[in-house]
Formats: structure tokens, C-alpha cells, sequence
């Protein structure tokens, strides 16, 4: 009798410190709340917005699968299936889109995904304050720009009546070039306006990878007789590769984003074969046409087709040892 007594004691006791200790966990999580509560108020306003016009819009997705009509809405519309995915993929545009995109695409990884990296890197070895700020501002400001406006100063530069570029092409006595209506010219225009715009901003997430670095490492490397190229390849860059790497998943999720406001402003019957992408695509059959299952069919594949880009590639950082987003 004794001894279920003690054992029963026992029970009551670890239920008792089950108890406590789970009451304790909800206080330390309320104590973390109250403690980084402006932390979580300055949280909402993002999660807000990708609340409201991320996840809440995502049910739309289904007339996709309809003959969505307006009028019926998404619940009395006729269901048809994978009928305007097989339309998409058995068009002719949709060899064009999809090569336009990809080139787009592979133009931005390519040649403007290392850019900020690289400023980063070369901001960070220069000593002098005032000047390493005052570059990174100047740089920064582009990015506040607008697109109309960049495209607008492209016009300005290099439109064949009284555009800079090709005034100065004249002043050496040398044919001027239609840069804007020439599919030739296009992609590298789009790219350089990128490249301009955005990659003072870029450097921001890197700048305070490098600032995160222990400098005493630099200290020991230097005593070790390594050279500028020597830390920055055995030091700085490992140091900021798990960054790299994270931002490298990112950039292949939105790798079929090439931007609709820039490229649509860029368009002309001139440059349309190699300037056509997704994006304006999508907006040229659902809002201009009309065809808003097709639409969102287009806009459905490209987002399934970013979602595999993610996953894969977080998939292959974990297996090369590095942590990935998630």
C-alpha cells in the first residue's frame, strides 16, 4: 500500500514539475514578447502586406482552371481543366516568352547579381569615412528613381533626333544608331538599366555581412604575410558566403521576374520579338484582351516554375553544406 502511495506521490510530483516548467516556457515566451514588442510593431506593416495582396489573393489562382467569367464569378464559372495550360504551352509565343525571359534572366544573374557583391567588397577596403559614405550614397539614389523616369532618360540619351549619344556619334563623323527600336540592343539596355539602378542598394545586405567580420582574423593574416587578395579569398569572401548563398535562392525565386514596368516601357514594335516576356504577356491577355483565365494560367506556371527554382536550389546549398533558407 505504501508503495503505490510513494508511486503516486511520484506521478503527482513529475506532473507537478510538467506543470511548472510549462507554465514557466509560457512566461519566458510572454516576457520575450512584451520585452521585443516594438520589434513585432514594426513586423506588421510587412506582414500586412503580404497578407493582403500575397496570400489572401492566392484562392484566385483557381480560374486558372476555369472559363472565368466576371459576371458568374469564381464559384458559377465552367470548370475546363488544364484546357488554357495546354493552349500556353502549345502556342507559338510560347517558345518566344519563355526564351526571352530566360535570356532576361540569365543576363541579370549573370552580370548583376555579382555586382554588389563586388562594390561591397571594394567599399569595404577603403579607409577613408567620409569618401566610402558618400560613394555609397551617391550609389544608393538610383534606386529611389522610377522606372519611367530611367526609361525616360534613356530615351533622352539615345534617340536618333538630338538623343546624346547619338549626337556624339555625329560629332566624330560616324552613323548614328537606332539603339531603342533595335532587338539587338534591347536586352543589354534592359540589363544596364538594372545594373544602374539597383546595385548601390545591393550592396547594403553585403556591406553589413563584411562589417560582421572579425577583424582580428584580418590582424593574424597579416602577421601570417597575406596580402590584400590573399584575406579577401581566404577571409572576407568565406565569411560572407552563407549571405551569397541565401540571396542567391532568393534571386532564383523571382529568376523568371524580369520586371514589367521597365521591360513594358521599353517595348516597340521594333523590339518586341526579343522583349515579350512573362510579364507583359500576362498583362496584355488578361487586362488589355480580357482573357483572365489565360492569364492567370501564365502567371501560375511561372510562379510553380520559381517555386521548383527555390526548393531545388535550396535543396543542392544544404547539400553542399551550406544552410539555406529554411
Amino acid at each position: 500500500m505504501s508503495e503505490s502511495l510513494t508511486a503516486t506521490q511520484k506521478l503527482h510530483t513529475v506532473s507537478n514539475h510538467k506543470k511548472i516548467k510549462s507554465k514557466s516556457k509560457s512566461e519566458s515566451k510572454m516576457a520575450k514578447l512584451v520585452r521585443d514588442r516594438w520589434l513585432y510593431i514594426m513586423l506588421l506593416p510587412g506582414l500586412i502586406f503580404f497578407i493582403l495582396f500575397k496570400y489572401l489573393p492566392m484562392p484566385g489562382a483557381i480560374i486558372a482552371f476555369q472559363d472565368y467569367q466576371p459576371f458568374l464569378g469564381i464559384t458559377h464559372s465552367k470548370w475546363v481543366g488544364l484546357k488554357h495550360f495546354s493552349r500556353f504551352f502549345f502556342d507559338s509565343d510560347f517558345r518566344m516568352l519563355l526564351l526571352n525571359t530566360v535570356v532576361l534572366a540569365v543576363y541579370n544573374l549573370v552580370f548583376f547579381f555579382p555586382l554588389p557583391i563586388v562594390i561591397a567588397l571594394l567599399l569595404n577596403e577603403v579607409k577613408n569615412e567620409f569618401f566610402k559614405r558618400a560613394v555609397q550614397t551617391i550609389i544608393y539614389i538610383p534606386h529611389f528613381i522610377s522606372w519611367v523616369v530611367v526609361v525616360g532618360l534613356s530615351y533622352m540619351l539615345f534617340t536618333t533626333e538630338g538623343g546624346i549619344f547619338n549626337e556624339m556619334l555625329k560629332s566624330v563623323h560616324l552613323p548614328t544608331l537606332n539603339v531603342l527600336q533595335s532587338p539587338e540592343w534591347l536586352r543589354t539596355m534592359i540589363t544596364g538599366q538594372v545594373m544602374w539602378k539597383e546595385t548601390g542598394w545591393g550592396t547594403i545586405i553585403f556591406l553589413a555581412a563584411l562589417a560582421g567580420v572579425d577583424t582580428q582574423l584580418y590582424e593574424a593574416a597579416r602577421m601570417d604575410g597575406a596580402g590584400r587578395w590573399r584575406q579577401l579569398w581566404h577571409i572576407t569572401l568565406p565569411a560572407i558566403r552563407s549571405t551569397i548563398i541565401v540571396l542567391l535562392i532568393l534571386r532564383l525565386g523571382t529568376f523568371l521576374d524580369t520586371g514589367f514596368e521597365q521591360i513594358f516601357l521599353m517595348l516597340n514594335p521594333g523590339n518586341r520579338d526579343v522583349g515579350e516576356v512573362f510579364d507583359t504577356y500576362v498583362y496584355t491577355a488578361g487586362m488589355q484582351n480580357g482573357q483572365f483565365s489565360y492569364s492567370a494560367a501564365v502567371g501560375l506556371f511561372k510562379s510553380v516554375v520559381a517555386l521548383a527554382l527555390v526548393l531545388s536550389s535550396n535543396w543542392l546549398a544544404k547539400k553542399f553544406g551550406e544552410e539555406g533558407v529554411y
